[in-house]
């Protein structure tokens, strides 16, 4: 009996290190939850978001002088956009773009497992949830959420989301990526992400690739260029989808609201190269928002390209 007791205890000895050692598993990705930009005039930017896509904006966050830093515009309970009047850094317009999980610090562990800089904590925003920040392969910020119940978030459920705002869904966040294959590796590889279809603008090198989170339907699309575009100029590619049921129904909304007159473009329907309807929106500082139906003309697939990427 002293025997087997005297092995089982050398086996426990020898499990317990190699279990300690297991590498943390990677928690749910749920969803985007917002992407930031900057702006040059906040109460024109709010203009476009509230009096004329429809928006409500529910909160912000003031500086010290009592200035507005972030104003927060609401799409649904889980996700909106923020908007950051301050200059434009090193990424164009464009802040950071952000996933949300259930459980920030076993993300947070994670990603150190898989080399990735992670900060020493997860840090409680001044809207109560939890958050910290990464950096992508072409230094994006992607930031990491965790609802709180006590959250300004899950407090305000149900609630800021008027009928008039044109959608109420975020499908994806567009970012300029320079490598296709390093980007594959971190959102594909590490985060989990799934790629799903691939799209050409040529039909000679491929333009666009979307990556759904693992664990929703929401998803990055990579934006592919041979020379990526210089700061001032990455409103186009940097931008967020909004879905709706009928385009033509929302493009008439819109066209009917007297902010249109402040908008002052033409508002253009057409067949994406994904097959589906959709039509591209500008705020004042040049950021595209691209409002699109959410199947296809015929409600078919369509089948992704097999064009090269452009470097």
């Amino acid at each position: 009996m002293t025997k087997w007791l005297t092995i089982l205890l050398e086996c426990f000895l020898i499990a317990e290190p190699l279990s300690a050692q297991r590498p943390a598993q990677r928690p749910p990705i749920l969803g985007i939850s917002h992407a930031a930009y900057f702006v040059s005039d906040l109460p024109k930017a709010l203009a476009f978001y509230t009096d004329f896509l429809g928006f409500a904006e529910p909160y912000d966050l003031k500086r010290p002088d009592g200035t507005v830093r972030i104003a927060f515009i609401k799409i649904n309970d889980y996700q909106h956009i923020e908007l950051f009047a301050e200059p434009s850094k090193d990424d164009g317009m464009l802040s950071h773009i952000s996933i949300y999980t259930d459980n920030a610090e076993q993300m947070r562990q994670y990603l150190a497992s898989r080399d990735v800089k992670v900060p020493a904590q997860v840090g409680k925003g001044r809207t109560g949830d939890k958050n910290f920040n990464i950096k992508d392969p072409d230094g994006h910020t992607v930031e990491i959420v965790e609802y709180e119940p006590d959250g300004w978030a899950m407090k305000g459920r149900g609630a800021s989301m008027p009928t008039t705002q044109i959608s109420d869904h975020i499908m994806h966040a567009g970012i300029l990526v320079g490598s296709l294959d390093r980007s594959m590796k971190f959102y594909g590889g590490i985060l989990g992400f799934k790629e799903f279809w691939r799209g050409s603008a040529s039909g000679k090198t491929l333009s666009w690739v979307d990556m759904r989170v693992p664990d929703g339907q929401d998803y990055v699309e990579f934006m592919l260029y041979a020379d990526l575009p210089a700061k001032d100029k990455r409103g186009g590619a940097h931008h967020f989808c909004l879905t709706t049921p009928d385009i033509a129904k929302s493009v008439s909304a819109l066209e009917s609201r007297p902010a249109f007159k402040v908008y002052g473009k033409q508002i253009e329907i057409k067949v994406g190269h994904n097959r589906q309807r959709q039509a591209n929106l500008f705020d004042p500082d040049g950021t595209r928002i691209e409002l699109m139906e959410l199947f296809t003309v015929d409600g078919k697939p369509t089948p992704p390209s097999t064009a090269p990427p452009p470097r």
